[in-house]
């Protein structure tokens, strides 16, 4: 029998203006868990959407053999059918309906009567989140588990299908440590009983702990597939593949010279929305003009409820304290009236209240600052267009032009016009809230290039990260924040990642 339980030849896959594959090869070995690997926009997604059915056969060029048989999908239903089931990063689950509700939404549990029979689902849907090593009631609402949780049913959901390939799209980009090890642990499991799976991500310490084999894809093109078990194969290694060049350093050299104090925090105190408890408690901090400044924190510490409710009260209620800008006191009362002030905030969830995605580069990048090209009531578009493609070159957007709309940018991309829109409204401070989240290793160097920029031209910049490297490699000086109180403050040349977490469970420790 051959060993392979998939080969993809000669892929290629054209969108208007872009050819988004060109001749891709991909062969995957029964049982192994293979990981692609790859740049934003270097054509990961599509080729597993071409693989699944989402791309119909017709759309694109090549030929896809699953189990020694040609296959040509006309939709996912067809690939389901042969037990290809996709699990996107974008969680596709109804969060009003039940665990088992989503679990067999479309492929339902049928009785006498061609009637739902429930207690048959719910008993196997029991069954089989046991299987995935997740301990709630089958009738729970969706919207009720976290993310990790909610990962853990779309592989639940993906079994109850007979999956015999599983593709997971950036598995483990929204998840905590925790939540990330768990489900690495589930893939090994799944591995053992025989399934095979696809694994698409940027975490490559992940990849090379779980993977058996990695295939490279750079600018659409089939770069290298390498063993993992074969000799030596490190991250270092992978990225040459991913970038074309090697990373001397994961963070670009920066010379520090802070200036005057930009912004000063003190005594911020913010409630939450609906319940009786604080978020953030009597929080005090300051940015100078040419620094970058860390705040570091545990999950539900308070890092991006104190970034919003500094951005004009954008969330919570009863704050109290003040801010300072330039030594001269602000008190926002909105969104707007924070950018008159100088301040601008990049959220971490770019997808939802980052960006329109519906709208293209132009419209995105001009939005928070129209007052800027309004002329008599009325915006004008060619001084927009003119200033988004200056944009577009300067923070090097991959994109045909600023018409492209931004929901079909990658990941890294879009995180770029995210950039562009706030600095177009010229801040005096930056809050960057997750800006690397989800994007891969030459796109976050990007990145940080862009942030020395900023604060060589005077800008005081305030970073909110989950990954302690990277405040380390890009930081002056890093707050800890936990349990919404600031526990230390650390210049980076003293800072490791073991006095930090020490800070961070700081108040977590004395509750206990």
């Amino acid at each position: 029998m051959d060993d392979h339980i998939l080969e993809m030849r000669g892929i290629t896959k054209t969108f208007p203006g872009v050819k988004a594959l060109e001749d891709v090869n991909l062969a995957v070995r029964r049982g192994e868990i293979h990981a692609i690997c790859g740049e934003n926009g270097a054509g990961k997604s599509t080729l597993m959407k071409v693989l699944s059915g989402v791309y119909p056969a017709g759309s694109y060029e090549g030929e896809i053999v699953f189990d020694g048989q040609p296959v040509r999908f006309s939709g996912i239903r067809d690939s389901e059918h042969v037990g290809i089931v996709i699990i996107h990063q974008e969680l596709a689950l109804v969060p009003y309906l039940s665990i088992a509700e989503n679990m067999f939404l479309g492929n339902e549990r049928r009785g006498r009567g061609g009637l739902i029979d429930w207690n048959k689902a719910n008993a196997e849907a029991a069954r089989l989140l046991a299987e995935v090593g997740l301990d709630e009631n089958p009738v729970t609402p969706v919207g009720q588990l976290g993310v990790g949780k909610q990962q853990l049913v779309e592989i639940a959901k993906a079994l109850s299908k007979d999956v015999r390939l599983l593709i997971l799209d950036e598995p483990t980009a929204a998840l905590n440590d925790n939540d990330s090890a768990h489900l690495l642990d589930l893939m090994r499991r799944l591995r053992e009983r025989g399934i095979t799976s696809i694994m698409i991500s940027h975490k490559l310490g992940e990849i090379t702990a779980v993977s058996d084999n990695v295939t490279v894809i750079r600018d659409g093109k089939t770069v290298e597939t390498l063993n993992l078990h074969a000799g030596e194969v490190t991250q270092e290694r992978i990225i040459r593949g991913m970038v074309g060049r090697d990373l001397e350093s994961y963070y670009p050299e920066r010379e520090s010279h802070p200036g005057e104090e930009v912004l000063r925090v003190e005594d911020w105190t913010v409630w939450h929305p609906t319940q009786e408890r604080k978020v953030v408690d009597g929080a005090n901090f300051t940015v100078r003009a040419g620094e970058v400044v860390g705040i570091a924190g545990l999950m539900g510490a308070g890092r991006t409820e104190l970034a919003m409710s500094i951005f004009g009260r954008a969330y919570g209620r009863n704050i109290t304290g003040r801010l300072f800008v330039h030594g001269k006191e602000v008190k926002p009362r909105n969104v707007s009236e924070a950018i008159d002030a100088g301040i601008a905030y990049a959220t971490e969830d770019r997808k939802h209240y980052g960006l329109n995605l519906i709208q293209d580069i132009r419209r995105n990048i001009s939005a928070a600052a129209l007052d800027k090209l309004a002329s008599k009531g009325f915006v004008n578009g060619n001084e927009e267009i003119k200033v988004a493609e200056g944009y577009r070159k300067s923070m090097n957007v991959k994109a045909p032009s600023v018409a492209s709309v931004v929901g079909k940018l990658s990941g890294g991309n879009q995180q770029k016009v995210v950039l562009s829109k706030w600095l177009y409204t010229d801040p005096e401070v930056l809050i960057l809230d997750e800006p690397t989240r989800g994007i891969d290793v030459g796109a976050k160097y990007e990145i940080y290039t862009i942030i020395n920029r900023l604060v060589a031209a005077g800008k005081a910049v305030l970073v909110i990260s989950s990954e302690l490297p990277e405040l380390l490699g890009i930081c002056d000086r890093i707050y800890t924040l936990s349990a919404g109180r600031i526990t230390g403050e650390v210049p980076v040349g003293q800072a490791t990642q073991e006095n930090l977490m020490e800070l961070m469970t700081k108040e977590k420790e004395l509750a206990a």
